[in-house]
């Protein structure tokens, strides 16, 4: 199937991107539109919930290489029969969710993403097998053509996510590269996303630190896809555990006023 094959499909359901996106100034305004307020046809879920959420530790891998997370006791049991911690986090950690504004400024931050764009039809693309032989493997139009043909257009509003296989590799070095010093994980290729915003997309999700893979350059996913008022969740769990087609995702995105992100617990509905 050809690239144009999969925009016009998906064209025959979607606003032209000119009319939804006048660049990253229009701000909120840009989710207010388009794939980020639509709407989406859910799937006709049977009601199994899988976790798709990493438990957020202060030890879990974060790209830059340091703690994502402090937890400081406030209160405790022995003194006053209750407990409480204070969090220190970094929006950027964990199970986590990058708003527009984390890439564009004057976008949309994480409190302004619609509440219907945090409920989508989940489309699932499997490149483990190729990600297991070439740790910065990514997503590439091929891919979305290849899912396109098995499972159908790609439904407005949709979370496209990357099953990569990297989720096993939490709490192993390998997660974030070689140990070399150098960042080595999947993620998509800007010709993908590009598909996926012509397609009427509202989110991509990846299983490793970023939605470009580790050996990026230029995050050009980054500096496409969240200017156009899309927004992305990174460090996903379990997609192993959910079909390539015909769930919904459901995303407990922060709502932290000016935020450009934040730890999510996300939710498949099978």
């Amino acid at each position: 199937m050809c690239h144009a094959c999969v925009m016009e499909g998906a064209k025959r359901h979607m606003m032209n991107r000119r009319d939804l996106f006048g660049g990253a100034a229009a701000g909120a305004a840009a989710v207010a539109a388009g794939a980020m307020s639509a709407r989406p046809a859910l799937a006709q879920a049977q009601g199994r919930v899988v976790d798709l959420t990493h438990t957020f530790t202060p030890d879990f891998p974060t790209f830059w290489g340091g703690p994502g997370l402090a937890m400081e006791e406030t209160v405790n049991f022995a003194e006053s029969n209750y407990q409480s911690f204070r969090l220190t986090a970094d929006e950027h950690a964990g199970t986590h969710l990058d708003a527009p504004l984390h890439f564009s400024e004057g976008s949309a931050s994480v409190d302004e993403i619609a509440a219907e764009a945090l409920m989508c039809p989940l489309c699932v693309i499997d490149i483990s097998d190729r990600a297991a032989e070439d740790p910065n493997a990514t997503v590439t139009p091929e891919d979305v053509e290849a899912w396109v043909s098995a499972n159908g257009d790609i439904p407005e509003g949709a979370c496209v996510a990357m099953r990569s296989g990297w989720a096993a590799k939490v709490g192993d070095p390998s997660f974030r590269g070689p140990g070399d010093g150098t960042l080595a994980f999947p993620g998509f290729a800007k010709a993908a996303t590009d598909l996926l915003i012509d397609a009427d997309v509202a989110c991509i999700a990846v299983d490793t630190l970023s939605l470009d893979p580790g050996d990026s350059a230029d995050f050009a996913v980054h500096y496409s896809w969240l200017p156009a008022g899309r927004y992305g969740i990174e460090c996903v769990a379990n997609l192993d555990a959910m079909p390539a087609a015909g769930a919904t995702i459901v995303v407990g995105a922060p709502k932290h006023g000016g935020g450009t992100g934040g730890q999510a617990r996300v939710l498949g509905i099978v």
